[in-house]
C-alpha cells in the first residue's frame, strides 16, 4: 500500500530520504524506537523507489518494441567503447 507521503515525493527525493535514513542510523544516534521507525520509513521508501524503476524499464521496453537492449552512452553520442570520437 502506497502511504500519502509517498505519492507526493518523486524519485530522487525518496532517494534523498533514504540517504538521510542510512547516515542517521549509520551514526548511532538514534534511540531503538527511531531506529525501527527510521527502517521502516526506509523500507517504505525502497519499496516505491524499486516500483519507479521497473515502472521506468518497463517504459523503455516499450520504447524499444519489448525488447530490452544494452544502452551505451558512449555509442549514442558518437563515440566508441573506447571513449574515441568515431569518425565518419
Amino acid at each position: 500500500m502506497v502511504s500519502k507521503s509517498q505519492k507526493k515525493i518523486g524519485f530522487e527525493s525518496a532517494m534523498s530520504e533514504i540517504e538521510k535514513i542510512v547516515a542517521d542510523m549509520e551514526g548511532g544516534e538514534l534511540s531503538l524506537e527511531d531506529s525501527l521507525t527510521a527502517y521502516k520509513r526506509g523500507a517504505e521508501l525502497l519499496s516505491f523507489c524499486r516500483d519507479k524503476l521497473e515502472d521506468a524499464q518497463q517504459q523503455v521496453s516499450v520504447l524499444e518494441d519489448g525488447v530490452l537492449k544494452d544502452f551505451s552512452a558512449n555509442e549514442e553520442f558518437g563515440q566508441d567503447k573506447s571513449g574515441s570520437v568515431k569518425k565518419g
